[in-house]
């Protein structure tokens, strides 16, 4: 990931003084009311709730295949966010300068910052591979809102009001069409470093995308394994709903604030139909043709795309079964 080296610790004075800068900083932003936060300063973030957990089980079955047995894997007993460690939350979080050698090799580390965020080293290392997954916005807000009133046991903020935040990219993790728009534009200019998935091809052809995924991150299937299937016993062991139905994945807390069952709920393609109003689905549809316009880019909602040369602001075009 790149290398540390020690410097003086800065004195009590310069820190308290580089504190009261960044407060200062922080107080002249614009601020707004965030559907888990209380207030929410409009900085450039990022968006979860695009199949994170999911991507995090596979990338660690296919890399560990040789180490663990599928009876033995730890993914059975841990859940994938402590087997995969996000490095704002996890690692920077709990210490200021974490011991990445301690970390078996191949490191394997998730984030929600946004590609224009990323460190150089992270950039420009000719060993690192980045995996970028996202999903449909529909599904995004309908996922967004139940994990927010589940992580709260209730929620009183309406949907409605999401979906507002939501197209105006007033939310904890920023807009999700600039985020989503950085990693797909360094996709295409670097396909060998970024590969961009998307969660409904993943939910199609599972089996077909965990052999390209272990092609691009350097685990490639031998023909072996694959007449012996362990493409599909991987796909079938850690599937969505397998997943869910483990014990540690019921019970448990990943974060203080989060527990382990809320990571995972439907998973189900096109769900949002029974969660947003025709309003709100046209409303995301303008914003989806204004935001995509020209990036080539499209999602799949259900049975129909969503792209911005598909799209009629005066009349809804997503077909759904």
């Amino acid at each position: 990931m790149g290398s540390f080296r020690t410097t003086p610790s800065p004195s009590p004075q310069v820190t308290e003084e580089s504190d009261q800068e960044i407060e200062a900083l922080l107080l002249s932003l614009p601020k707004g009311k965030g559907w888990l936060a209380g207030g929410l300063f409009l900085y450039q973030g990022c968006w979860p709730k695009s199949g994170t957990t999911w991507l995090k089980a596979l990338i660690f079955s296919i890399v560990n295949r040789s180490r663990y047995t599928n009876a033995t894997s730890p993914l059975l007993t841990t859940n994938p966010h402590e087997l995969v460690p996000f490095i704002e939350f996890t690692l920077y979080g709990e210490k200021e300068l974490p011991d990445l050698t301690s970390i078996q090799s191949p490191r394997l580390f998730s984030t929600h910052i946004p590609y224009m965020s990323l460190p150089v080293s992270i950039k420009e290392c000719n060993n690192t591979r980045i995996v970028y997954i996202c999903r449909n916005p529909f599904d995004v807000v309908v996922s967004s809102w139940h994990f927010a009133a589940r992580a709260r046991n209730s929620l009183e903020r309406s949907m409605e009001d999401l979906v507002d935040n939501f197209c105006k990219g007033i939310e904890a993790f920023g807009s999700f069409w600039d985020h989503v728009l950085g990693y797909w534009k360094e996709s295409l200019e670097n396909p060998h470093k970024v590969l961009f998935l998307k969660y409904e091809d993943l939910k199609e052809d599972t089996n077909f995308h965990l052999k390209r995924l272990a092609e691009f991150i350097g685990f490639p299937f031998s023909m072996e394994e694959e007449k012996e299937g362990v493409i599909e016993e991987i796909s079938k062991l850690f599937s969505l709903s397998s997943l869910k139905d483990l014990e540690v994945n019921k019970t448990g807390k990943f974060m203080p604030n989060f527990e382990n069952k809320c990571y995972f709920r439907n998973g189900e393609v096109g769900d949002w139909v029974n969660h947003l109003t025709p309003s709100m689905v046209e409303r995301l549809e303008k914003v989806i043709e204004e935001k995509l316009e020209g990036s080539g880019l499209s999602f799949q909602a259900s049975t129909g795309l969503i792209s911005s040369s598909s799209l009629d602001p005066n009349m809804p075009h997503i077909q759904n079964k």
